[in-house]
């Protein structure tokens, strides 16, 4: 990697030059060598033939890619490989086409002179700004394999993480679709015919009953425009939900929901706690391992908390003497937690507690999300179910009355 430095020797005078070196460290020993004393360093990029790479509309980069990635390219690093030999082999192991295309742009640049987290933030669509700024505190501060690990160790806890809640949410999901689709089929197939015998029949039908044969008619005769309905009113709403406003809105309402607000709450502050902690491990600035924590929390109401909390931070303000003012977000837990790491300077280790806490506590919840929701699920499908009975059966009850 080639540098252009300013350095100042002991008798004060000012040298400029380029200079080849492994990282900005060697590069201050090397000079500290011929007395010089490095003030100002930038690194030297060349043009890069490469063109940007383009992603295929099916093409993705899995968590399970990015896991590869970085936990091989750490293990090649400790062995003492150099960072472009470690590239290429890489590139040869990887098997998903994208990622191959991607390693080769970056390994162009690596090779030309431009820093690996310079090159990874080429590719922001695969390489969130987490990911490139842990690589870019772990190279200023000469400890890229002890990152590299760090941001193995985030990826695999977050992909498990989300792994568990999709697992959890999968048979509720699959329960109401079921649910959905015969409440519909028997609209749609059972209640016409059912409906040709009450018609036989001169006499008035109960409420109940004719608001499910009307229901019923109306399906039927206008299932195009239903269908078209149905489609335009989510459309609708996940328009609304991408808007600013919309967002803000939904994701506050999602934290008051019962059941679901707990687990909302546990997931954000898991990956609170796992993201910051990893962050000010690298010895990045605390205000903006802030703003990197915030731009990767997904409710809009905590990560407008978070970005908050940065602003004040930057004007002296205690990150123990923030929490309170969100009572609703973090809990007396956490406040206590990071007062203490605060106060002894172990707030890394403490929040990285807290995070392994939060996440046994959504691994727990998930585990027994079956049990809370089927109940309720029972509940609803007992409605449904029973509905539909009483207005078939009332008007049959009431013939049998009258002969």
């Amino acid at each position: 990697m080639k540098f252009k430095y300013t350095a100042r020797s002991t008798a004060g005078e000012t040298a400029h030059g380029q200079m080849e070196a492994e990282s900005e460290i060697e590069l201050k020993n090397m000079l500290a060598e011929q007395n010089l004393s490095l003030e100002d360093v930038a690194t030297v990029t060349e043009p890069v033939i490469r063109q940007q790479v383009k992603y295929g509309l099916f093409q993705k980069i899995s968590v399970v890619d990015k896991i590869f990635f970085a936990q091989n390219l750490q293990v090649m690093i400790r062995a003492g490989l150099p960072m472009a030999a470690a590239l290429k082999t890489l590139i040869d192991q990887t098997e998903n086409k994208l990622l191959k295309k991607i390693l080769n742009d970056i390994n162009d640049h690596v090779v030309r002179g431009i820093t690996l987290s310079d090159a990874l933030a080429r590719h922001p669509k695969v390489f969130s700004e987490l990911f490139v700024n842990m690589i870019r505190a772990g190279e200023k501060s000469g400890k890229l394999e002890e990152v590299l690990g760090q941001v193995t160790v985030q990826l695999r806890k977050n992909h498990a993480l989300i792994a568990k809640v999709r697992g959890a949410l999968t048979y509720p999901i699959i329960v109401i679709i079921a649910m959905i689709g015969i409440g519909i089929g028997m609209i749609v197939f059972v209640i016409p015919k059912i409906t040709d015998i009450f018609s036989e029949v001169n006499a008035t039908l109960p409420l109940p009953t004719r608001i499910l044969i009307g229901l019923s008619n109306f399906i039927i005769n206008n299932g195009l425009l239903v269908t078209l309905g149905v489609i335009i009113l989510i459309w609708l709403f996940m328009r609304f939900i991408k808007s600013k406003r919309g967002r803000h809105l939904w994701h506050r309402l999602l934290l008051k929901l019962p059941v679901l607000n707990s687990i909302l709450k546990k997931i954000n502050l898991a990956s609170f706690c796992r993201t910051f902690s990893s962050l000010i491990k690298t010895d990045i600035p605390i205000v903006q391992a802030f703003k990197i924590t915030a731009s990767t929390i997904n409710n809009v109401i905590y990560r407008e908390a978070i970005d908050n909390m940065g602003d004040q931070v930057r004007q002296g303000v205690q990150i123990a003497s923030i929490l309170p003012q969100y009572p609703m977000l973090f809990p007396p837990l956490v406040v206590q937690m990071i007062t203490v790491g605060e106060n002894t300077g172990s707030l890394d280790k403490l929040l990285e507690e807290l995070a392994g806490f939060y996440e046994e506590e959504v691994d727990q919840t998930m585990s027994t999300l079956s049990t809370i929701i089927e109940p309720l699920l029972m509940i609803i499908l007992g409605i449904g179910v029973g509905s539909m009975a009483v207005a078939i059966i009332l008007p049959l009850y009431s013939l049998t009355q009258s002969i």
